[in-house]
């Protein structure tokens, strides 16, 4: 569902550009600045899916955070998994938020009649091969983290009025979309109880995630909900595009 600039939406639609793994490094020297201003003239809302930064540093997120002035449109996003590496995702939430981006984690947004939910997710696998909670404690624990991200999820969906809305995610909700990854790491990217509790709720137009850099660009839940890796690795590679395009 890549769309091009130079398409017009319909009337009433509102042009949403996605985009994960940014991975924004210490020594990068205003490495999306641009590309943020080129998509502020091009759509209406940007999606950014997670992976912001490579280790969740302070100053890779000023260096974020700086790039962002250049965008004029709303920002919403969530955190990926490199962003909670050095242990301070409040911190890099808040700077974040200071730059005028709304990080998702739980929490719903309506923009111009579209609402957006979303957290980052987690991890534990997809169909009869999806880890449950049973042995060691360990294991235990492992599950319930995923099952408390899943929460998060469910409680931001059903804050959502709107009857247009776009799930925001880093972790992938189906399998499809992690399709291109070796098999053996697919537990890794992802958890189908994510698929399961969107598939729950109507008026859900697509749902966004990155983290898969070598998986598919797209892909759906049971029920037939769009689904779109974003993750930038993907959209170069696969699509020869630097952010994807969405009228909702």
């Amino acid at each position: 569902m890549s769309l091009s600039p130079d398409v017009q939406p319909p009337s009433g639609a509102l042009r949403l550009a996605a985009i994960g793994d940014l991975h924004v490094g210490e020594n990068h020297h205003q490495p999306y600045r641009e590309l943020f201003s080129r998509i502020s003239q091009e759509a209406d809302v940007l999606a950014l899916c997670g992976d912001l930064t490579n280790f969740g540093k302070t100053p890779e997120v000023e260096i974020l955070a700086e790039d962002l002035q250049a965008c004029t449109i709303p920002v919403v996003g969530v955190l990926g998994n490199h962003d909670f590496e050095c242990g301070q995702p409040k911190e890099v939430a808040k700077i974040l938020h200071q730059a005028g981006m709304t990080v998702l984690d739980g929490e719903a947004h309506e923009i111009n009649g579209v609402g957006f939910a979303g957290c980052k997710g987690f991890i534990g696998g997809f169909g009869r091969y999806m880890l449950s909670a049973f042995g060691e404690p360990e294991i235990k624990a492992f599950v319930q983290a995923s099952v408390d991200e899943n929460l998060k999820l469910e409680t931001s969906m059903r804050m959502l009025r709107s009857e247009r809305n776009v799930v925001v995610l880093h972790y992938s909700p189906v399998q499809d979309t992690v399709e291109g990854e070796p098999p053996e790491i697919f537990p890794f990217l992802g958890s189908a109880r994510m698929g399961e509790t969107i598939d729950r709720f109507d008026g859900v137009s697509c749902v966004l995630h990155g983290h898969a850099h070598k998986g598919a660009y797209e892909g759906r839940t049971a029920r037939g909900t769009p689904v779109y890796n974003v993750a930038r690795p993907v959209l170069n590679r696969d699509l020869g595009i630097e952010f994807a395009l969405f009228d909702v």
